[in-house]
């Protein structure tokens, strides 16, 4: 009986007062999306610059006119990794030129962000324009309710075809000492390679 009487007092609640909830989606997201929300309700004529202006400046190396996505290739953890692709397809929609930075493929590109950030973050991470648009979250959040496509809309479309070398992973086995990171010196002495990074490759000479 008293589920039954707790049943129908839910019941009896008005359908304004559940429609009125179901129109405030934001109430369940975080906290820190506040910032978010204050740029939806901007003036509708901003520009992109306007928008810009808003997020910190951080910038990367080499990353003053560009859109930086640091991500990983790494299935390791799978909500990282899902976050990675997430964040690739919705800028891969927007048809622009992003400098994609592999933390995995290349720990140069994980230290370059550590750097900027000032710690040890998890990626992905977005810049765009030397300027700090944030994570998963905050770039989702973004692109759902119109600002990122407004912090885009500026930039030249990619019309580009796939790198024929490296198809667009941005990196090949180094040619010296072929993957190996390692040489034999004139002396038969086993060497480090000075050319490769930690996984024996180099940056595609088509794409860097």
């Amino acid at each position: 009986m008293r589920s039954l009487r707790s049943r129908a007092a839910v019941d009896d609640i008005p359908d304004d007062n559940a429609s009125q909830l179901r129109t405030f989606p934001f109430l369940h997201r975080k906290p820190s999306f506040s910032k978010v929300i204050a740029l939806k309700n901007d003036h509708p004529n901003y520009s992109s610059q306007t928008y810009l202006d808003k997020f910190p400046k951080m910038c990367p190396p080499d990353c003053e006119g560009k859109v930086v996505l640091y991500f990983t290739s790494l299935r390791g953890v799978r909500k990282t990794f899902e976050n990675c692709c997430m964040l690739r397809l919705i800028l891969k929609g927007f048809q622009i030129h992003v400098d994609e930075r592999d933390v995995w493929m290349h720990s140069k590109f994980r230290q370059e962000l550590t750097e900027v950030m000032g710690a040890a973050l998890s990626v992905p991470r977005l810049f765009i324009l030397g300027r700090y648009i944030g994570g998963a979250e905050d770039v989702q959040l973004l692109h759902e309710e119109g600002i990122l496509g407004k912090l885009l809309e500026d930039l030249p479309v990619e019309c580009r075809q796939v790198c024929k070398i490296c198809a667009d992973v941005r990196f090949i086995p180094c040619t010296l000492c072929r993957g190996s990171c390692k040489i034999v010196t004139s002396l038969g002495i086993s060497e480090r390679c000075s050319e490769c990074n930690e996984n024996g490759l180099i940056m595609c000479p088509l794409c860097d």
